[in-house]
């Protein structure tokens, strides 16, 4: 596997790996458009949520999966910040319906967007944003800037969400893994 930014990119120089594009996006943690949505509130995730975050993650792709072990050793690694594991509730069903998660790098003092999810029953109804926006507050005065990326080729479209959010910039990488 190897990782190379877009600049320096030639598909006919890696024409023997395939190629998953992935974006990069930043934002300066000033102007964040705080909203809100009727019946759904955040809360500050408790130590013994992670099976929750396991069960909305997976409830929210086809394509892949994560493990309690996997979201566990988030919580080991140096830019675990607990503040930034927030769940979305809805109150008239008293369930959760999302959640984001955020890493935080002291030494760069950067706020690292990791997951948000929307569970498929609850999606189109600003839940994203709001998730977003909650962190993005949460790493004001924290963080002086914040990042996040995903790929470019994905159904449910985050990069819109995180523009829609207030993140810029046109960074693209490539992830590209040999051909066997």
């Amino acid at each position: 596997m190897c990782i190379v930014h877009d600049d320096e990119y030639s598909k006919e120089d890696y024409w023997e790996y395939r190629d998953e594009p992935y974006f990069r996006l930043s934002h300066a943690l000033k102007n964040i458009h705080i909203i809100s949505v009727d019946g759904i509130s955040i809360v500050t995730a408790a130590p013994d949520d992670i099976p929750l975050f396991v069960d909305i993650i997976n409830q929210s792709y086809t394509d892949l999966s994560v493990t309690f072990e996997q979201l566990q050793g988030y919580t080991q690694t140096e830019a675990f910040c607990p503040e930034l594991w927030i769940i979305a509730i809805d109150h008239a069903n008293a369930c959760a319906v999302g959640c984001g998660i955020a890493d935080f790098d002291k030494e760069l003092r950067e706020g690292i967007i990791e997951w948000i999810q929307v569970i498929p029953a609850y999606r189109g109804r600003k839940i994203g944003q709001l998730i977003v926006s909650e962190l993005l507050k949460r790493m004001t005065g924290m963080a002086e800037f914040a990042t996040v990326s995903g790929k470019v080729n994905n159904a449910a479209s985050p990069e819109m969400l995180y523009r829609k959010c207030g993140f810029s910039g046109n960074d693209l990488w490539h992830i590209l893994t040999k051909e066997e």
